[in-house]
């Protein structure tokens, strides 16, 4: 719960810069001369591309919140077998034994979207953020009868 009250107020300031950046480039561009409508319109870009990136990453958490979900339902969410330090930090060696058991899974089964799910889990336990994505991206389309390239 605490990740998406973050996850909305991180949008909702992202939001509210963008709406002040894009009233700027406005005002720039109702100036009317050739350098403040160059600037203007750069300026404007910028939350065009900010909306898109917040767009296509609220996307991803909800197509991933719903592959959770129905995982869950099923009862096949990964069980956290991890060792944590004294601080709680997971342990890196148990993230080695238990990501090597999900890729295993995973290649014994590479068209099961729940494997690569619990892969994509698994990356993210051994801080490997970008594979992370990329597993979940794979059992998002997956689930969705696409194929993704490798």
């Amino acid at each position: 719960m605490r990740a998406k009250l973050s996850y909305a107020v991180t949008a909702a300031v992202l939001l509210v810069y963008f709406v002040l950046v894009g009233s700027r480039g406005v005002m720039l561009i109702q100036s009317g001369t050739l350098l403040t409508v160059t600037f203007g319109v750069a300026v404007l870009i910028l939350p065009v591309i900010g909306l898109w990136f917040l767009w296509k990453n609220t996307q991803f958490v909800h197509r991933a919140n719903a592959l959770a979900a129905e995982l869950d339902a099923e009862g096949g969410l990964p069980v956290d077998e991890l060792k944590r330090t004294p601080a709680g930090r997971i342990d890196r060696d148990s993230a080695d034994e238990v990501f090597a058991k999900r890729r295993a899974e995973t290649e014994a089964a590479p068209d099961d979207w729940r494997s690569w799910f619990r892969l994509a889990v698994a990356y993210h336990d051994a801080r490997d953020t970008p594979r992370a994505r990329k597993a979940m991206q794979r059992a998002i389309a997956l689930h969705d009868g696409r194929t993704i390239e490798a």
